[in-house]
C-alpha cells in the first residue's frame, strides 16, 4: 500500500530522502483520483525499497500542496534529492508512471 504522507512528514519523508519519491497529490472527492489509486498501489508494492512511493491527501494538507503550487489533482510529483525531477497532471495509465520513475531512479 501507498504511503501516507503528510505535512508534518513530507520533510522527513520526502525532502531528506535520497531515493526517488512518488508523491500522489488527491482528494477523496476526485474522481480520477480514485481511478488511479490501484495503480499507485501497485507502484509502491513493485517498488518496495527502491522507490518511496505515497499519496498526500490535498484537503487535509494544505501546506505541501500549496508549497507546490498544486492546482488541478491528481497531480504526481516525481522528487529525487529534494528536488522535483518530473511531474504528471491528471490520471495517467500506469505505463506513463513506469517510464518516468524508471527514467529517474
Amino acid at each position: 500500500m501507498a504511503f501516507a504522507f503528510t505535512d508534518a512528514n513530507f520533510k522527513r519523508e520526502v525532502l531528506e530522502h535520497d531515493q526517488l519519491t512518488v508523491v500522489d497529490f488527491w482528494a477523496e472527492w476526485c474522481g480520477p483520483c480514485r481511478a488511479i489509486k490501484p495503480v499507485v498501489d501497485e507502484l509502491a508494492k513493485e517498488f518496495e525499497g527502491k522507490v518511496k512511493v505515497g499519496k498526500l491527501d490535498v484537503d487535509n494538507n494544505p501546506e505541501v500542496s500549496v508549497n507546490y503550487g498544486i492546482t488541478s489533482i491528481p497531480a504526481i510529483l516525481f522528487i529525487k534529492g529534494g528536488q522535483v525531477v518530473d511531474k504528471h497532471v491528471g490520471a495517467a495509465p500506469k505505463s506513463v508512471l513506469l517510464k518516468k520513475i524508471q527514467a529517474h531512479m
